[in-house]
């Protein structure tokens, strides 16, 4: 499992990819075996934006260019407050289930593999991850997005419920 961060410009966006998996595929044939690549990316601004995409390719740095133009374009914006999630979120994509929970300043991100460049990517730098059942980081990937994808801030929360923010955490 290789990890690189390139800055690559979108428009007004400043993203960096991270590459999480890349994978030798082989298609047999009567000719014999015809090897290709596949490769798993996240991108991510490191200020609450964050994308994955899958690129397939003949060779490594296509699939990889591939996959970051495929993430480009799953683009998705995350609340994080002072550098972490507001509270915890379970998430579940096929066989893979996520804990995410926030932590105290100066802990770190407390993840591992594919949880870990989605989360750095995002821009969180204090949390506690579990990954829980299947260890297949296209289905890590996919559920760390699905908990991120669910996570609320307190302004929308307030918002919803038509009171004020002191209200939210006073109760």
């Amino acid at each position: 499992m290789a990890e690189g961060i390139r800055k690559v410009k979108t428009s007004d966006l400043e993203l960096k990819d991270r590459l999480v998996s890349i994978q030798r595929v082989t298609k047999v044939t009567k000719g014999g075996r015809t090897f290709s690549f596949s490769a798993i990316v996240v991108v991510g601004n490191e200020d609450g934006i964050v994308g994955h995409g899958l690129g397939k390719a003949s060779e490594v740095t296509t699939a990889i260019a591939k996959g970051i133009e495929d993430a480009k374009k799953n683009l998705i914006r995350v609340p994080v407050i002072n550098g972490t999630i507001p509270h915890e979120q379970i998430a579940k994509f096929g066989g893979a289930k996520v804990f995410i929970k926030p932590a105290s300043p100066g802990t770190g991100v407390k993840a591992g593999g594919a949880m870990r460049a989605v989360l750095e990517s995002v821009g969180v730098r204090n949390v506690l991850a579990k990954s829980k059942g299947s260890s297949n980081p296209h289905n890590l990937v996919k559920a760390t997005l699905a908990a991120l994808l669910q996570v609320r801030d307190p302004y929308s929360v307030a918002a919803q419920r038509g009171i004020n923010m002191e209200r939210v955490f006073n109760g």
